[in-house]
């Protein structure tokens, strides 16, 4: 076959491993870099080109914006103090008193109907008043429930329907 009619090159003699030693094939395209080295590399020269230009830009006292600012010609020393790592105490796992570690971790045991004591697991209803219960006592007038729901209803309604007072109206 006649690779010059066509206008292919032949395929070189074996897969190039990208030149950053990172594992991938490159390719001649990429400059013998594999597409995620080329793509970072490309990011770090137009990053240290915009550094550049924008560090001319101050030295020289030119600014590409509108010109009201003020131009600083001095020289920028930065320093970079090294951190020192914070080194935070681990907790004991077992608390030395019995006390407090009763006080802090809530308890864990089965949940139960605030009335009846009955175990309900994953079917047990919350009420308003913050309880804990059954089917059976789950409706307030079932376990004597504190909290005014007449109260709670007048105060949304009235939060969701402000007032509408119009100025025209005061004035005829």
């Amino acid at each position: 076959m006649d690779h010059d009619k066509t206008g292919c090159e032949a395929p070189p003699e074996g897969p190039i491993l990208c030149i950053t030693n990172c594992g991938f094939f490159g390719s001649a395209a990429t400059m013998n870099m594999c597409s995620k080295c080329h793509k970072d590399m490309m990011l770090k020269q137009e990053q240290a080109g915009l550094v550049a230009s924008s560090i001319g830009n101050i030295m020289n006292g030119s600014s590409s914006s509108s010109g009201n600012e003020p131009a600083i010609a001095t020289s920028v020393d930065v320093s970079v103090n090294s951190i020192e790592p914070k080194i935070i105490p681990a907790q004991p796992l077992v608390a030395s008193g019995s006390e407090e570690s009763d006080e802090a971790k809530p308890k864990d045991g089965p949940k139960r109907c605030s009335n009846c004591n009955k175990r309900v697991g994953l079917t047990g209803f919350n009420c308003r008043c913050g309880n804990l219960f059954c089917s059976v006592h789950r409706y307030s007038d079932k376990h004597n429930c504190p909290f005014d729901y007449h109260t709670a209803a007048r105060d949304a309604i009235a939060k969701a329907n402000p007032a509408v007072k119009v100025e025209k109206l005061d004035k005829i």
